[in-house]
């Protein structure tokens, strides 16, 4: 058994208390249970931890036996970041959906349904949603995860959510401050930089958690990402220049703030993982996110202990880790009294009014269905088609793992239908495409073509072939419309891909 450092109790049970740690496996191990038992307050799940809402219910109220007030979060935003339907896609749309149909109500009761059935499942912090203002088009990590890129869009609609979701008893982790949508580099690989002016900063990434904060927002989750106007040296994650003296003091936030994963190559790469926790820790972080990739018991010990060493040296005070470890408690404390009345894990939730919310539980594809966009003149799908579906790797936040893509859906409708995915290693795609094809119609599927050369000159030689194409795009429509119809999603979850067929089919809902 790995041993924690000698050291008070105080000490060591603040030190736990900070950390959000992931595991594998979906039961909780038993290194898992003891520092619960311990101090641990927090405990990450991912999608590799789920299978089904009657065994997370299960998992979930293990955690619970060590310790009733443990706070279980999950990364689920719902749309393209899914870890709640990891193997089936999400029955709710993204931000960019929500933010193309610009409903606040709807948005208030999409993140509802969604909290309440991640309360169902013993679920009580959510890291979601995204207040990015997505203003670079080109942004590989954020795009359909953000509203929009109209700052006072994503405002209103963060403070939607986060009513939403929090009337569910699920506390909400507004992320990332202080805004990641003017990036063109992912921090799970990289530190990002952005070089913008206070004044621009203020006018366009803050507004969203200005509108989160005065939403009640339980928790805010920092960025890895470089501010040269704030702090030329240090990411927002370990800057007190931008986690207190920006967040606390100038934006008067009193709510816990977490750290994005730590395991980043942003921080892991940099400073490394130990140092990293230390610093956020002083920064004014309260809670070191990891264990997206790093889950074992090793982790929780060196992050401990470096935590404790820290103390001993005299590097972090005291009263900071102390602090910490107290807001931690406090929204432990709050989930608890907000967790009130949840339907049996495994209640049908997929027809029919949500249960004391007046709200119908599709409301996922009722809203997917209005976010769908059709321009052209060509006629629907009435015979078989070949669905040409256009893939690249996913960016780390979405995963490879979840399913996307309207072919099985088409060739229900449709009988004759094939599918197939084409990558840009191809020597000539759209070749291979008409191949395929023969004399079946065409459907293209794109996700962000305008940032895929590849893509974009494939559609521009399977429209000169075929001008009855019909292209679908499931990422950000920022390339002009094309094709006999184009069907613009925003977003590509699974409720995304079911209001896609319906507009390629022409068939009524």
């Amino acid at each position: 058994m790995t041993t924690l450092v000698s050291t008070t109790d105080t000490l060591t049970r603040d030190a736990l208390a900070v950390l959000q740690p992931g595991f594998t496996g979906t039961t909780a191990p038993d290194w898992l249970l003891r520092r619960v038992g311990e101090g641990l307050t927090s405990v990450g799940l991912f999608g590799r931890n789920i299978e089904s809402p009657e065994q997370l219910a299960a998992l979930t109220a293990r955690l619970r036996s060590e310790r009733d007030d443990v706070l279980v979060a999950i990364d689920e935003e719902g749309g393209d970041v899914t870890r709640l339907e990891v193997n089936e896609g999400s029955s709710f749309p993204g931000n960019f959906a929500l933010g193309a149909i610009d409903d606040t109500d709807l948005t208030r009761a999409v993140a509802h349904e969604l909290g309440r059935r991640l309360a169902a499942c013993g679920v009580n912090l959510n890291w979601a949603p995204s207040a990015d203002v997505n203003s670079n088009p080109g942004n590989p990590v954020i795009g359909v995860r953000s509203f929009g890129a109209d700052t006072a869009l994503v405002a209103r609609h963060t403070a939607a959510y986060v009513e939403g979701l929090q009337a569910a008893g699920v506390a909400a982790c507004t992320k990332h401050f202080p805004g990641h949508g003017d990036t063109a580099v992912d921090s799970h690989l990289a530190t990002p930089r952005i070089d913008v002016d206070l004044d621009t900063l203020h006018a366009r990434e803050l507004l969203p958690f200005r509108a989160a904060i005065a939403a009640g927002s339980k928790s805010v989750m920092s960025a890895h990402i470089l501010l040269p106007a704030l702090d030329p040296d240090r990411p927002a994650t370990l800057s007190p220049q931008i986690l207190t003296g920006l967040l606390r003091q100038e934006l008067g936030y009193d709510g816990l703030i977490v750290t994005d994963g730590l395991e980043m190559d942003a921080i892991s790469k940099t400073y490394g993982i130990e140092r990293g926790a230390v610093l956020a820790i002083a920064a004014g972080a309260d809670a070191i996110c990891v264990g997206g990739g790093l889950a074992d018991e090793e982790t929780v010990v060196a992050l401990h202990d470096a935590l404790v060493g820290a103390v001993r040296s005299g590097e972090l005070p005291e009263e900071r880790l102390a602090d910490a470890a107290a807001r931690v408690r406090a929204l432990a404390s709050w989930t608890q009294g907000a967790r009130g009345d949840v339907p049996e894990p495994g209640a049908e939730v997929q027809e029919g009014t949500a249960p004391g919310t007046g709200v119908r539980s599709d409301v996922g594809l009722v809203a997917a269905r209005r976010a769908v966009r059709v321009t052209g003149t060509g006629d629907p799908l009435t015979g078989p088609a070949h669905v040409a579906e256009f893939v690249t790797e996913a960016n780390i936040a979405v995963g490879d793992e979840t399913p996307w893509g309207i072919a099985d859906g088409i060739a229900r409708l449709r009988p004759g239908t094939e599918g197939g995915r084409y990558t840009g290693e191809a020597a000539d795609p759209a070749a291979e495409v008409l191949a395929a094809a023969g004399d079946r119609r065409i459907v293209a599927v794109v996700r962000d073509e305008h940032r895929h050369a590849w893509m974009a000159q494939a559609l521009d030689a399977l429209l000169a072939a075929r001008p009855d194409t019909i292209v679908v795009e499931m990422g950000l429509p920022e390339s002009t419309p094309r094709g006999s119809l184009h069907v613009a999603t925003h977003g590509a979850s699974r409720v995304c891909g079911q209001a896609a067929v319906e507009a390629v089919t022409g068939t009524t809902p």
